[in-house]
Parts: C-alpha cells; structure tokens; sequence
C-alpha cells in the first residue's frame, strides 16, 4: 500500500472502549472518495479551459501511485 493510501487507512481504525478496535470499510471508501473529489477540483482549477477526464483520471491516480 502506498504512502497516501496507508494514511487514509490509518483515519480508519475504531477504538472502543473495552473492546477490539476494527477497521472501517465504509470511512476508507468516504475518504477515498473524498480525496479523488479534492484532486479534481485542483486539476480543474489549474486549468479549467483545458481538463479533460483523462487529466483528472491521470492526476487521480498518480496522487495514489497506481499505474493505468
């Protein structure tokens, strides 16, 4: 997993008190979505006459180190 990926999972363990702590698949997917949401706005305003969906699907998965 990469650096960016491992710090929004990192957001995603629940402690409960007198409990086991466990992994919340649901933040995980809210946050990613959240991200690729923030790196398309960015891209689009960086360049707003320019964009098409293939820079922000680049600039998507570039953020996350995932090859195409």
């Amino acid at each position: 997993m990469n650096k960016q990926l491992q710090a929004l999972a990192d957001q995603c363990w629940v402690h409960i008190p007198y409990g086991p702590e466990y992994f919340d698949k649901e933040k995980f997917a809210e946050l990613i979505v959240k991200e690729c949401g923030e790196i398309a706005y960015g891209t689009y305003w960086e360049n707003p006459e320019g964009v098409r969906g293939i820079h922000l699907k680049d600039a998507i998965l570039e953020n996350f180190g995932v090859e195409a």
